[in-house]
């Protein structure tokens, strides 16, 4: 998880314990119990028949983020609103306004600007009131009138599993144009849950399962941890409500004890930077009901310093690495918790350190370091991000190539809004959808021209290639992992740097077993499309490769074939087999002696060589690095001498490793011939997870023409080592 919200969340009183200690904003003004506001600041001891005048509320949050919003549009929608509204009742027993009034109130307080909060305040006039959108828009103008739209077709969307595939691919392509849609929603739902206890248990359990398996997903991909975490400890409590109850045991008999490991090592902390001349708040950081809980499955028993987390907040990116330099000079750290997610920001737009140090005792702290912009992105994501429709300032961030990046459209979005379109049918969007959200871990690769491409985790070579080329990655062959060539199905760790491999064909094509290896819902999809539209070829993929070098063409017509085809084919005259090659040109030192090379190691000049005495008074003969020759030794056969002859032409046997694609044997064989050479034999094994070797054996009229052909056959598209025979051939 990347980030806690500052409050613990708690659906159940908790009235044990002191109170932690909250993360003041620059400006004067303490953060507020958005929990708290949601329902006491609003109704406040006044009676159920009177409303509270709760904007005031929503202008002091507003006003410490935007000191000089323009707060007339938000009175004027909370007139509309209110009076809209006026005679309807919640479930709850209160006046209706006031869940527009708190949904606006969390709003505020996340940073949101004032454009969202006039459309927050008006969300349910549409869908609930005479209202129209017609007259939104006259009052409030386009952006607004987009907004409550937008909000307004969410409402209508059934998220359980009996959801309409397509209406939420539309209302998701919809929203996904400005995420602030998506933001009131959540801040809707997060009011709501807070309120659920009215309803039936099965109703609670029902929206608490949706709140599970979509909304809180999209809270994580969007950066609004705040929102996220509350929502997840309010699922806690009413799906498992005994472990629920048992972690706020946890929780109050830990703020109970009368030490606190966490606050000593915060006052050590401070005493550090403060030496070291780093201005920097420490604060204590309370993990949340469900981090807590899943913090003694994994660990069993907890400790005090389990309990939460040290958030270090400085003014300037440098600074964090500074404390990073003295907290791990001045204390024991932990260098395996070591993360840099400032270097590399999540998809969701989360930057901070994350490090672990060490007290005597063996009890272990988290520390998050991070400026207070990054904690205030970290906790309200795009929200904190303001109007992507404003002129863009300097602060704003700017792209690699000089524009400024959309805020609304991080880059999880982004990919979800690309992959939409190419899915064949709604059905396929809803399940991939759900799969996506379902995956809340992401690894970050590199590039190596020094970009990153963020995947989820368990994503392989497969699902690189789509994220970095879309549909142009039906042409990768192959890959390189750390360097090292791996193959397309290889599962990618955090942190590798890959190279994808690219053929030049433009005929290229996807192979079916790549959805074996498909993780991602932008590859899948991809693949399912091309094999969708090309059913003879993924018919023939299921059906098998097809022989296309028959005999007597290795040299004359190429084939136009597939690698992993198995064939033999022979050239020339006099046909000759790969064991027994010919010795035109070796002299050994053995009168009257036929001489053979040897078919294991293929010797050529002017390679070093040594020749042996065999049955029949034949001197075979080998490369002295042969491992034949240290086994012709042990057995006590006879060394003969051997140096080459004036004859320059020669017999030999290659290795060559490639990629599978189409066409490649074709190539190959052209290359082979356009550099002289005679191909006598070639077998090409079926491939094995893209990997296809071919054996060649080829005379040469000039042994120095050898190093030209491996190299001629090493720069054919896929094919990634070409070698000498080391073992019998074909």
């Amino acid at each position: 998880m990347s980030a806690e919200a500052t409050n613990p969340a708690s659906p159940g009183p908790v009235t044990a314990g002191p109170v932690l200690p909250t993360v003041p904003r620059r400006k004067a003004r303490s953060r507020l119990d958005l929990r708290r506001l949601g329902r006491a600041a609003l109704l406040g001891p006044t009676a159920r028949d009177r409303l509270p005048d709760a904007i005031g509320h929503v202008v002091e949050a507003h006003r410490s983020h935007y000191p000089d919003a323009d707060l007339d549009a938000l009175r004027r929608a909370y007139v509309l609103a209110e009076s809209s509204h006026r005679g309807q009742m919640r479930k709850s027993g209160e006046p209706y306004i006031t869940h527009p009034l708190a949904v606006t109130l969390i709003l505020a307080e996340l940073g949101a600007e004032t454009t969202t909060l006039t459309a927050s305040l008006l969300h349910d006039t549409v869908e609930d009131t005479d209202v129209t959108l017609d007259q939104v828009r006259e009052e409030f103008g386009e952006e607004v009138r987009f907004l409550v739209d937008g909000v307004t077709k969410l409402e209508k969307v059934d998220y359980g599993a009996a959801a309409e595939p397509e209406t939420f691919r539309k209302m998701l392509v919809a929203t996904g144009n400005d995420v602030r849609v998506m933001s009131i929603k959540l801040a809707d739902r997060l009011h709501n849950m807070r309120t659920l206890g009215v309803m039936r248990p099965e109703k609670q359990a029902r929206i608490a399962k949706v709140t599970r398996d979509v909304l809180i997903p999209l809270a994580e991909r969007l950066g609004v941890q705040a929102l996220k975490t509350e929502l997840e400890d309010l699922v806690f409590a009413i799906l498992l409500p005994e472990e629920y109850e048992h972690t706020r045991e946890l929780i109050v008999d830990n703020a109970s004890r009368a030490d606190d490991p966490l606050a000593e090592m915060a006052d050590e902390m401070r005493t550090v930077l403060r030496d070291a001349d780093i201005p920097a708040e420490v604060l204590i950081r309370p993990r949340h009901f469900v981090s807590v809980h899943r913090r003694a499955r994994k660990r069993g028993r907890l400790r005090g310093t389990d309990f939460g987390r040290l958030l270090v907040l400085v003014n300037e990116d440098a600074d964090c690495y500074g404390v990073l330099g003295e907290l791990h000079t001045c204390m024991t750290p932990v260098v395996s918790e070591f993360k840099d997610f400032i270097a590399v920001p999540k998809f969701n737009l989360y930057q901070s350190l994350h490090t672990a140090v060490a007290r005597g005792d063996g009890q272990v702290a988290e520390v998050l370091i991070r400026t207070h912009q990054m904690h205030k992105v970290a906790e309200a994501g795009v929200v904190a991000l303001g109007n992507p429709y404003a002129p863009p300032s300097e602060e704003q961030t700017v792209s690699s190539d000089g524009e400024r990046a959309d805020p609304t459209r991080p880059g999880w979005l982004s990919r979800l809004l690309d992959w939409q379109e190419a899915a064949p049918d709604p059905d396929t969007f809803w399940s991939t959808l759900r799969e996506d959200l379902a995956q809340d871990r992401e690894i970050t690769v590199f590039r190596p021209d020094g970009g990153t491409l963020g995947l989820p985790e368990g994503a392989t070579c497969v699902d690189a290639a789509y994220a970095q080329y879309g549909e142009d990655a039906h042409a990768c062959i192959g890959a390189r992992v750390n360097g090292r060539l791996a193959t397309l199905s290889t599962v990618l760790k955090d942190g590798d740097t890959v190279q994808l491999l690219m053929g030049q064909d433009p005929a290229s094509e996807p192979s079916r077993e790549w959805l074996d290896h498909a993780h991602t819902a932008a590859a899948r999809i991809a693949i399912q499309r091309w094999l969708a539209t090309h059913p003879a070829s993924a018919e023939a993929q299921e059906e098998g490769p097809v022989p296309t070098l028959q005999a007597g063409e290795a040299a004359a017509r190429p084939a136009a074939g597939n690698a992993g085809n198995s064939v033999t084919a022979c050239e020339g005259a006099t046909p000759r087999t790969a064991d027994r090659p010919a010795a035109a040109n070796a002299v050994v030192d053995q009168p009257g002696a036929s001489v053979r090379l040897a078919g294991c190691c293929t010797p050529v000049p002017p390679d070093e060589v040594i020749g042996f005495s065999v049955r029949g008074g034949a001197v075979t003969v080998h490369r002295v690095e042969c491992a034949a020759v240290a086994r012709m030794k042990s057995a006590g056969r006879a060394e003969v001498g051997v140096r080459w002859g004036e004859t320059t032409g020669c017999r030999v046997t290659l290795f060559a490793e490639s990629f599978g694609r189409p066409h490649l044997l074709a190539d190959l064989t052209e290359a082979m011939a356009s550099e002289g050479a005679e191909i006598v034999s070639a077998t090409v094994e079926p491939p094995s997870q893209q990997r296809v070797r071919h054996t060649y054996t080829v005379e040469l009229p000039d042994a120095a023409h050898l190093p030209a052909l491996m190299r001629a056959m090493r720069n054919v598209p896929g094919v990634y080592d070409v070698s000498r025979a080391q073992t019998p051939g074909a």
